[in-house]
């Protein structure tokens, strides 16, 4: 029987990003005796497909039918582009842009890369790990402020501490996640 792409991505987190034991302080301050580095697994060739495929899954479970993924920079940039090459392979192709934690300082200062014009979207942000939320929500009001119509926002592992509720109640915003840390 052929493991599916779910089982076979746990597998690969397992061995590649997961830390149990120890004290590992996380982005938002928090500190915590697991850890998930994501973009070891995310930057892998073996797992860019299943990560493409598991979200475009879950987007097609959710109704969600974007234009454009994007996310903030570093954590969303190859989850982003491992969708957007899958997305060929199912259909019309979904593009990809990245959000900077600033806009940059020269050139046409932008925030958002990636896009070909200004013109509004549809699009879904994504992230790898989400705990607070926070790098989630910064991009989702990137987006937002540039004129996107945000159809939801989804993450690779969600620690679950708080980032849905921040999401959900605090902008409205759909969430979603391919796996939840209890899950690896």
């Amino acid at each position: 029987m052929a493991i599916s792409d779910r089982d076979r991505l746990r597998e690969i987190l397992r061995r590649y990003s997961v830390r149990r034991g120890g004290e590992f302080r996380l982005a938002s301050g928090k500190i915590s005796d697991v850890y998930c580095d994501a973009r070891v697994t995310t930057c892998r060739a073996e797992a860019m497909p299943l990560i493409g495929r598991l979200f475009l899954d879950l987007f097609a479970e959710r109704e969600w039918r974007p234009e454009a993924v994007g996310g903030l920079t570093m954590g969303a940039d190859p989850i982003v582009i491992a969708v957007a090459r899958e997305s060929l392979d199912r259909g019309p192709g979904i593009n990809a842009f990245l959000v900077r934690k600033e806009p940059k300082g020269h050139g046409r200062r932008r925030q958002i890369e990636g896009l070909a014009s200004d013109d509004p979207l549809d699009v879904v942000i994504l992230d790898d790990v989400c705990t607070t939320g926070d790098s989630t929500i910064k991009a989702i009001e990137v987006a937002r402020e540039a004129g996107h119509r945000v159809l939801g926002a989804a993450c690779l592992v969600d620690r679950q501490e708080g980032a849905r509720e921040a999401i959900e109640a605090g902008l409205g915003c759909p969430f979603g996640s391919i796996f939840t840390l209890g899950e690896l």
